[in-house]
Formats: C-alpha cells, sequence, structure tokens
C-alpha cells in the first residue's frame, strides 16, 4: 500500500478572512502599544487616577511591564507570516527571540505588580493567572523550538500571543462595558477575567481551524508490481 498527500482546497473567502484578521490584530494591537507608550515617560498624568501612586510606588516593574508588553504587541502578529517565515528565515528567528525576550520582561513585571492592583482579589488573581499562563506558554513555545518540534512550537506561540493581546482586549472590554453604563469597577474585574478567557478560546478555535486544513494522508490500493 502506498499513501499519497491529498490536501482540501482552501476557499478564497477563507483566506481573505484570515488576511482581515491578521490585519485587524495588527493595527489593533500596534495602536494600543502606541497609545501605552505614555507610560514609558514616567509622567504621573499619564497613569490611571486609581492606580497613580502604586506605580510611582513600583516604577521598575511597570516599565519592565509597559515595556515588554510594547515590544511583544508589535512584534507578535510578525511571527505568522508564512511568507516571511519561509523567505527570511533569520528574520523569523530574531523576531522570535526578541518577542520570548519582551514576553519574559512584561510576565516578569506584570507577576510583581498584580499584589498592587484594584479590586482585589477579583483582579489580581486575574491578572496574575495571566502573568502565570503567558511565561508558561512562552517557555513551552521555546522549548518546542529548541527541540525541533516546530508545528508544537506554532500552537504555543499562537497561544502566547493571545495572551499578550489581552492587552488589547481588556481596553476594549473596558470601552464598551464602559459605554453602555456599566460601572468602572465591574467593568475592571470582569475584563481581568474576560479578556483572557475570550482570548484564549478564540486562539484555540483558531488551531482548531488551522488543523481542519492541513494536508491529510489518503490510502489508495497498491498497483501490482508497485514499489512499496
Amino acid at each position: 500500500m502506498t499513501t499519497t498527500p491529498t490536501t482540501a482546497p482552501t476557499a478564497p473567502t477563507t483566506t481573505l478572512r484570515r488576511r482581515v484578521g491578521w490585519g485587524t490584530v495588527t493595527v489593533l494591537a500596534t495602536g494600543i502599544a502606541l497609545i501605552s507608550a505614555r507610560y514609558l515617560t514616567l509622567d504621573p498624568d499619564t497613569f490611571l487616577q486609581e492606580q497613580r501612586a502604586t506605580y510611582l510606588a513600583h516604577l521598575t516593574p511597570l516599565v519592565l511591564h509597559v515595556a515588554g508588553g510594547i515590544v511583544a504587541l508589535v512584534l507578535g502578529p510578525w511571527q505568522f507570516p508564512p511568507r516571511l517565515r519561509a523567505r527570511r528565515p533569520a528574520v523569523h528567528r530574531w523576531v522570535g527571540r526578541l518577542y520570548l525576550t519582551a514576553v519574559a520582561a512584561t510576565g516578569v513585571g506584570g507577576l510583581l505588580l498584580a499584589p498592587h492592583g484594584l479590586f482585589a482579589p477579583a483582579a489580581p488573581l486575574g491578572f496574575a493567572v495571566l502573568a502565570v499562563l503567558l511565561l508558561a506558554t512562552s517557555a513551552a513555545a521555546l522549548v518546542t523550538i529548541r527541540r525541533g518540534a516546530v508545528e508544537r512550537h506554532r500552537r504555543w506561540m499562537v497561544r502566547s500571543y493571545a495572551l499578550i493581546f489581552t492587552g488589547v482586549t481588556f481596553r476594549l472590554w473596558l470601552m464598551v462595558l464602559g459605554s453602555v453604563g456599566v460601572p468602572f469597577d465591574q467593568a475592571y474585574v470582569s475584563g481581568a477575567w474576560g479578556a483572557l478567557l475570550l482570548d484564549l478560546a478564540v486562539a484555540e478555535r483558531v488551531l482548531a481551524g488551522g488543523r481542519e486544513h492541513r494536508p491529510v494522508r489518503s490510502r489508495r490500493p497498491r498497483s501490482p508490481g508497485a514499489d512499496s
């Protein structure tokens, strides 16, 4: 028996949807990164009023968290275009290294800031869980690529970036809930967990969709005298 690869055709609408999704994520991530960069001026007037004293008392973890998050948000989408990986593998590797370094900074900074967050214990616990999951998924991505498990590495990187993207989702969550009259404390606490769970769910949906379009192997009877 011999096997021959067959691939289900990819509909043009699916390809277009993926490109639009990638573009939307990239624009939103870059926009939030630029807005967040004002925190690096260390001007107290740019800080969230409710957290101003906390940030001023913990400037080092704040800088780690914000600077790392900005770099990871901006670089993350550029790890995924297949053409870049295929045509510029060295660029892909360096982008990945910088991304993982930035993730380590923002994750550690987030863990140090979490105990001092608003609306304890629910919101700080949510942010602490986010930081731990971010560091864990990113470490798994590093370990798998060092072992040569490219597909597993890709899957862990998708999860890692989904967790970084909660920086965008959380802000959109606050904006939407605030616009419909939800009190700030309720929006903040629900967003600390909701953004995390929503982005992970989307990541798993994306990964599941990717499996559906992978090449599959079909078996056919071997012709008499054919090589096995």
